[in-house]
């Protein structure tokens, strides 16, 4: 094989390493930030939505930083771990230097744009951002802290959307958003308990002051607030109460991710279980169209 051709397949290589070190498929956690404007549909026009499409690429963009910092800081736990080892860092096909060489240059790049595009925007994926590395360093070794900063930053990419385009949050939109990530995060550390087993502390440490009653108690109660929440919301939102028929959907959506974290052994990839499972998939899809038809014709 002649050098230029071994040159441009490697070089493509550590491209897709790259790419890979983004993880793509965790990006569909930031489309959270379309929810403003499905909530503000009269703001709906070509401006707001290429806006908020700039800001989705930039919340991934940023996200996948952290996924950068993350894997380079945990690599050596990773490797403990039966997924995660096979990430690029982990598994020692992509130089951990050169990776976070690259986080860098895409955080710098992405944050300067970020600022371009509103600068309240800029300033809360530099906020998000922090407390990721916070997370990374610190916070993710505090019992029941880590689950909360998960959550925040769930409630950040929700407000990201509002910021993009100018649209105020109700407080009730923001408690929802809060208790629903609550929920993902419970479900993620409680499926990462079971899957490590006894070798929980190799991979997280603060997985020893956890227990599977714990959890399961957490998600009850937050299961329970989250229905409440959102119901409360779809009559005080300031909306039509025509929302309300929306609130089918969320319950079962919620009910079907139990039924998946407890009887198949799911929820440590909630990006993975929206487009793995096809109930899931078609609540959400029904929810999002039920909620444009709704104010859009009944408002």
């Amino acid at each position: 094989m002649q050098p230029q051709i071994q040159t441009a397949i490697r070089s493509q290589s550590i491209a897709a390493l790259m790419f890979a070190q983004l993880r793509p498929k965790q990006w569909s956690k930031n489309t959270l930030i379309f929810a403003a404007l499905l909530f503000s549909f009269e703001r709906m026009n070509l401006s707001t939505v290429t806006a908020v499409l700039a800001g989705f690429f930039l919340l991934c963009f940023v996200s996948g930083c952290v996924y950068i910092l993350n894997d380079f800081v945990d690599r050596e736990a990773d490797r403990n771990h039966p997924v995660k080892r096979f990430r690029p860092m982990a598994s020692g096909r992509l130089n951990a230097k050169a990776g976070l060489a690259f986080g860098l240059l895409l955080l710098t790049v992405s944050l300067i744009a970020a600022f371009c595009l509103k600068p309240l925007f800029g300033l809360l994926l530099s906020g998000y951002f922090l407390l990721n590395v916070l997370y990374s360093f610190v916070l993710k070794h505090i019992v029941i802290v880590d689950i909360m900063v998960i959550a925040a930053c769930f409630v950040l990419r929700a407000i990201a959307g509002g910021l993009v385009i100018d649209a105020p949050l109700t407080p009730w939109f923001l408690i929802c958003t809060m208790l629903l990530s609550l929920f993902l995060a419970i479900g993620k550390r409680r499926h990462e308990l079971q899957l490590t087993g006894d070798g929980a502390n190799a991979h997280r440490k603060v997985l020893d002051n956890y227990s599977t009653a714990l959890l399961d108690q957490m998600i009850g109660i937050v299961t329970a607030a989250t229905i409440i929440s959102y119901c409360l919301f779809t009559f005080t939102s300031g909306r039509t109460v025509h929302l309300m028929w929306t609130i089918p959907f969320v319950v079962y959506g919620i009910f079907r991710y139990l039924y998946l974290i407890h009887m198949k052994g799911k929820g440590g990839a909630p990006d993975r279980v929206l487009f793995e499972d096809k109930p899931i998939l078609v609540t959400v899809v029904l929810y999002v169209a039920s909620v444009i038809v709704i104010l859009a014709f009944l408002e």
